[in-house]
């Protein structure tokens, strides 16, 4: 009979071998703005997901208003102080991490192009288009008024 120390030492060993995932960033989220985030220091921007830009006004019912901002604030209040764990897809041009982020089982990227804070990229993934049709059709978020697409309100504000 084995004694309860050698169990012990035992599961020791099989957590420390235990595989890291390192395509998995983990921990307390800070929103750089609607599709872009910080854990640990690392930047993850939302896989096939493009919001608003910070300084980017939409308008509704007559009104302008900084629809980046509030995309950006939607993101953090469904975020929280809860941790968000993001699936590494890759890198971009700027050396972000492309990352589909959850909250707890919640995509946080569906979420946001789900509640009309976003769009689906499709220039990067088709990943969300359903999710924006539905938006778009309950026209809510950006989609209750008018906007221009944040692709090309960047090209156009270079």
């Amino acid at each position: 009979m084995r004694s309860p120390l050698f169990a012990i030492t035992s599961a020791i060993a099989l957590i420390i071998s235990a595989p890291v995932h390192a395509d998995e960033i983990t921990g307390q989220a800070s929103v750089i703005d609607g599709d872009t985030i910080e854990i640990h220091g690392q930047r993850i921007r939302l896989h096939g997901i493009d919001a608003p830009e910070s300084r980017q006004l939409c308008e509704q019912g007559g009104q302008k208003y900084r629809c980046g901002q509030r995309a950006s604030l939607a993101l953090a209040d469904k975020i929280g102080r809860s941790v968000v764990r993001c699936d590494k897809r890759g890198t971009d041009r700027y050396k972000r991490i492309i990352g589909i982020c959850f909250s707890g089982d919640e995509d946080l990227n569906r979420w946001m192009v789900r509640t009309g804070w976003a769009v689906a990229y499709r220039r990067y993934s088709i990943d969300y288009v359903r999710d924006e049709n539905l938006a778009h059709k309950d026209r809510i978020g950006i989609w209750a008024g008018s906007f221009e697409m944040p692709s090309e309100w960047r090209r156009k504000s270079r």
